[in-house]
């Protein structure tokens, strides 16, 4: 296994994981959320993040025994073996990651065009949307600079403004806007259940870490359950704020940019600007991140064989994946709504994770988890994807059609780049070990 010079310690692999999970995930989803679960919103968040730890359980003790950059797809391996499933589930991640930046750029798009002044055509949303991706490919083909700090300081931002906005809105809310009688029936929260848990889905990045930790089996699991419980807390207290201090119905109409507007009745004209700037930072971060991460993951799939050759091409300072994931995802963002784009992200972001929650049974007895609590993560995901498919079905068909194109596309892609390269995905692990005893 690789070992880098660098050495990530717990809070900074905690600060990672918040940065990630904060991100669109808030400032975007919660309004979709409420779209569906209406005031009991908070409780929807509570239950997503009892998914997310049961899932930052599963993927911890994945993380502590086979310790690698790769992440959830070194898991796959050890889980299905180096055969066509491992290796489109492998494509579909990076099909769903392409699907999460997308999210987090029509947000970015979104909360830019309420700034502007009343009355401006909504095309600037696609054009905010698609120029924060433009300006952050070209940034990112300068070379990868130290981000470190940058991030850990938007993090910090990020968690101030959102924990002064939280404790202000807790101050002055209508505890009769949260009363049970404005509930929606029940079942619309467990509906909303697959977009709440994708706020969380940030959590996995700190599994890509692993190899530059001291002591991945103790800073691991402890990292990422400590980051979701953190993030709990804030969406929870964030939902309250919100919905407290906003109807159901003007929360629904603003839920682009719920927040923004919750912020309005607290701090006044003031209130709504910050707010956006905020999450245009937030967002615009999360960006610049995102596509580094992802011109990682094309060429390490370029490396294994699962895209082709182009993608792993050197342009400037970065690859030619930057530039293909980079059209791929103005594309999304720009003939996408966000609700699309959420629930489409959301439902294949559940499946991926109970798939490697199933593959965690065949390595029970090297990763010494628990039977019941991994069952437990399989179940809750599972219950998830069939709630929002239900839901879907009824509300939005095509998004079903458009997830399993996603699976066929991924697919596809996996089989021909076998049949044309003949190339398997490979353990990160078993391949440093062959490296070690000299075996070609």
């Amino acid at each position: 296994m690789h070992k880098s010079g660098n050495t990530v310690s717990f809070w900074s692999a905690v600060a990672m994981g918040i940065g990630a999970m904060v991100g669109a995930g808030i400032f975007a989803l919660l309004g979709q959320a409420g779209q569906i679960a209406g005031s009991a919103v908070w409780i929807s968040f509570a239950a997503g993040g009892v998914i997310a730890l049961l899932s930052g359980y599963s993927m911890g003790r994945l993380g502590a025994r086979f310790p690698s950059a790769g992440g959830l797809v070194e898991y796959l391996v050890q889980g299905y073996g180096e055969g066509l499933f491992s290796g489109a589930v492998s494509v579909l991640m990076y099909i769903s990651a392409l699907i999460s930046v997308s999210l987090i750029a029509r947000t970015f798009g979104t909360y830019a065009y309420e700034l502007l002044p009343a009355g401006q055509p909504r095309i600037f949303v696609e054009i905010f949307a698609a120029g924060i991706v433009l300006l952050f490919m070209f940034v990112n083909l300068r070379g990868p600079g130290s981000m470190t700090r940058v991030e850990n300081l938007v993090v910090v931002i990020k968690m101030l403004v959102l924990g002064v906005f939280a404790i202000a809105g807790l101050a002055v809310m209508d505890p009769e806007r949260l009363s049970s009688a404005h509930y929606p029936p029940i079942h619309m929260v467990f509906f909303s259940l697959a977009i709440t848990f994708f706020a969380y889905e940030g959590f996995r990045i700190i599994t890509n870490a692993a190899e530059d930790m001291i002591d991945p089996a103790k800073t691991l699991p402890r990292a990422i359950m400590t980051s979701i419980c953190l993030v709990m807390v804030l969406y929870i207290a964030v939902a309250f704020a919100v919905f407290g201090n906003l109807s159901a119905v003007e929360a629904v109409k603003a839920q682009d940019y719920a927040l923004a507007e919750a912020a309005r009745p607290i701090f006044g004209a003031a209130g709504f600007t910050l707010m956006a700037l905020a999450a245009l930072l937030s967002t615009s971060s999360s960006i610049n991140a995102s596509l580094y991460s992802v011109t990682n993951v094309t060429y390490q799939l370029v490396r294994l064989g699962e895209l082709p050759a182009v993608f792993g091409q050197p342009i400037a300072h970065s690859r030619q994946g930057l530039i293909i994931s980079s059209i791929a995802i103005i594309i999304m963002a720009v003939f996408f709504d966000l609700s699309s784009i959420a629930a489409i992200g959301a439902v294949s972001t559940l499946i991926i994770h109970m798939i490697v929650h199933v593959g965690h049974l065949r390595v029970l007895k090297q990763t010494g988890a628990s039977m019941g609590l991994v069952l437990a993560a399989i179940t809750v995901n599972l219950a998830a994807i069939v709630l929002s498919a239900i839901y879907l079905s009824n509300k939005q068909p095509s998004i079903l059609a458009w997830i399993g194109f996603s699976f066929v596309l991924a697919f596809a892609i996996e089989l021909g780049m076998r049949l044309v390269t003949g190339r398997i995905i490979v353990s990160r692990m078993r391949k440093s070990e062959r490296k070690h005893v000299g075996t070609p």
